[in-house]
């Protein structure tokens, strides 16, 4: 059963010592959860798989707070050392647990890479990976999988069947969960004759968010 309509997005800024943030929330109704979600490097929360989120979770009870990192916030085009990208989503945090409720910390990419980081020591309930960078493109030797296998909370990691940074089978082992998303790239895309199309790729990612968000609800 869903939530009742869902109210108004509402944006806040938030200062941190590297700049404003931004938070752009996609309430539910009658939320019992949040999942936080900042953007990569290269894009901003526009990004098709977070605004398929913020559209899916809110009627299943999930609040969604969409986070633009200061960089982002401040016009500039590269993103700056992972310290300060750290930096600004500690300084965030307070404001996603005002609600009360459990926070996820998620994000794409490089918002991917920082939740991992800082998931223990800010008490996330879980981790959402969307496109976890866990190489540079044809870079396997630089792996990043450290910085999943260390999260401590249960964590989701969805990922392009055809991700330059990392493809489905070069994950290790681990205590994560991982989805595939058919024929997706690192932004989650399609390509027109992919044997699945884009909204198909979404709803995958939307079910998969939706039904794991449920378990970790429980933990």
């Amino acid at each position: 059963m869903t939530s009742a309509v869902n109210p108004s997005p509402r944006v806040r800024s938030v200062e941190t010592p590297v700049g404003e943030a931004r938070i752009t929330w996609r309430p539910a109704a009658r939320p019992h959860l949040v999942i936080a979600l900042s953007h990569g490097a290269g894009g901003g929360i526009e990004a098709r798989d977070l605004r398929a989120l913020a559209a899916a979770l809110p009627p299943l009870g999930v609040s969604v707070a969409l986070v633009e990192q200061p960089w982002r916030v401040a016009g500039k085009k590269v993103a700056p050392a992972p310290k300060t990208l750290d930096a600004g989503w500690r300084a965030v945090w307070p404001a996603l647990l005002e609600a009360g409720l459990p926070v996820v910390a998620g994000g794409r990419s490089a918002g991917a890479r920082v939740a991992c980081r800082t998931a223990v020591e800010l008490g996330a309930r879980g981790v959402l990976a969307l496109s976890f960078p866990l190489h540079p493109p044809g870079r396997p030797e630089k792996s990043r999988k450290d910085e999943l296998l260390g999260t401590g909370v249960p964590t989701l990691v969805v990922q392009g069947a055809n991700d330059p940074f990392g493809k489905p089978a070069e994950f290790p082992g681990g205590s994560f969960e991982l989805v595939a998303v058919p024929s997706a790239d690192h932004g989650l895309a399609v390509p027109k004759r992919a044997p699945v199309t884009q909204e198909h790729a979404l709803t995958i990612i939307t079910d998969a968010v939706g039904g794991w968000a449920g378990r970790v609800r429980e933990c």
